[in-house]
């Protein structure tokens, strides 16, 4: 047995009789059940109980054994002097508060149908990919689509805390929050690090300085990127590293390790040097990045910002001083949804949040409902159990419920979860 059934069962008042007892036989009516304490101290806050015909309230706590209570040592605990019940499934000890007031104990094994725990158990304790997987198709469609829109925003939320932490390092700048982590994305899983290590030792303000200037943006970045140590037969790489010395020298710069760059087991069109090239292109292009935020442009028109060519040296390079056949480097159209997905997206709905503008955190939501559902393992999965995100704010959601919920079997905490539980 574990707490959250006990937790389920008091939140949701799901016991087989309105006239339930303390362990001394006193009645208890619930008036209110109270709110979840996600922080320290009791399970429940401001709940409104009737004990003995007299209207309390205060807080609930919760636990397996009335023992857990001195276990955990509330009873030296003053936010725990506020507990006007305390919910057990087995009553095996008389409980105080700090002050040594008896609190009254209402043990639920007596009050609640048992079937509720033999389905919850099955659930829990299943072997499967999600613990619901073997039953999930049992779950209302609107229960589900209402689910994943909530957890839509829960990730979203759970974004912005990282963004925040930027945007306050970075001086609450959000030309340089995005910009920072634009860079890290266009290094996509494998080259994350290096790309946002670059970013961070060259301030946007310093590229916006040449942005008329492709040449002199591809020598700061490659120079940064620590991609121009060499010495060069060929004239435009060449070229990149005589403007780098320059404006090392002039903005003080400092590279990081070229070491840190992994080519290997990529494809071509993904190494790092095509990417920096693509980032380069994308910095000159537009002078001002915050634009694809402030303005709430639609999917089509982002799509534009990131499908310019590269610079010509690279229609037949991949690294520098290696030919090869000619080829124009454009971003794919998954590339670019990515970049959305976990960039665009999230920036745009914490500016909302922190202007105080609604309507840009809609525009957020709303660019996730016009990108296709996203295309890897964790999604294939969801659509063999029965789940088929109809666009990306779906799949998002459904990686938000695998991570949060499924993994660390929170199910008695999951819209799903709870209705299948209770379809006994």
């Amino acid at each position: 047995m574990k707490e959250d059934f006990i937790h389920f069962l008091w939140k949701f008042r799901l016991f087989s009789s309105r006239e339930i007892t303390s362990t001394k036989g006193i009645s208890i009516e619930i008036v209110n059940t109270g709110f979840e304490n996600e922080d320290s101290g009791p399970d429940f806050t401001a709940a409104r109980v009737k004990i003995d015909g007299t209207l309390w309230v205060g807080n609930v706590e919760i636990h397996v054994k009335s023992s857990d209570w001195f276990r955990h040592g509330h009873q030296n605990d003053p936010a725990y002097n506020n507990v006007i019940l305390h919910v057990v499934m087995e009553h095996d000890k008389e409980i105080t508060d700090e002050m040594g007031k008896e609190i009254p104990v209402f043990e639920v094994r007596k009050f609640f149908d048992i079937a509720l725990f033999y389905q919850y158990e099955k659930i829990i304790e299943s072997k499967t990919w999600i613990p619901c997987e073997n039953f999930i198709n049992q779950t209302d469609g609107f229960i589900v689509k209402n689910w994943l829109s909530r957890l839509l925003v829960e990730r979203l939320e759970n974004k912005s805390n990282e963004i925040r932490q930027f945007y306050k390092y970075f001086d609450q700048n959000w030309e340089q929050t995005l910009y920072y982590f634009l860079s890290r994305n266009f290094g996509f899983k494998t080259n994350a690090i290096p790309f946002a290590l670059m970013a961070q030792k060259t301030p946007y303000k310093i590229l916006a300085k040449h942005r008329n200037d492709l040449t002199q943006i591809e020598a700061i970045l490659f120079g940064q990127a620590g991609m121009l140590n060499n010495d060069f037969n060929e004239a435009y790489p060449a070229m990149l590293k005589r403007e780098y010395e320059f404006l090392k020298h002039k903005y003080k710069l400092q590279p990081i390790e070229a070491s840190l760059w992994k080519f290997s087991k990529l494809r071509p069109s993904n190494f790092p040097t095509i990417r920096i090239a693509q980032f380069a292109r994308l910095c000159y292009q537009e002078g001002n990045l915050f634009d694809t935020i402030d303005r709430m442009l639609p999917v089509t028109k982002i799509y534009t910002f990131f499908t310019a060519q590269c610079s010509p040296y690279w229609n037949n390079h991949y690294r520098f001083g290696k030919e090869s056949i000619v080829k124009e480097k454009h971003i794919g159209i998954d590339a670019v949804e990515n970049i959305i997905i976990n960039t665009i997206v999230p920036i745009q709905f914490v500016y909302g949040t922190e202007s105080l503008k609604q309507n840009i955190k809609d525009h957020a939501i709303n660019l996730l409902n016009d990108l296709t559902a996203e295309k890897n393992s964790i999604i294939t999965r969801w659509k063999k159990a029965g789940i088929k995100p109809e666009n990306a704010a779906e799949s998002q959601a459904l990686l938000e419920l695998k991570k949060y919920y499924c993994t660390p079997k929170k199910c008695l905490q999951c819209a799903i979860g709870h209705q299948l539980v209770r379809n006994v």
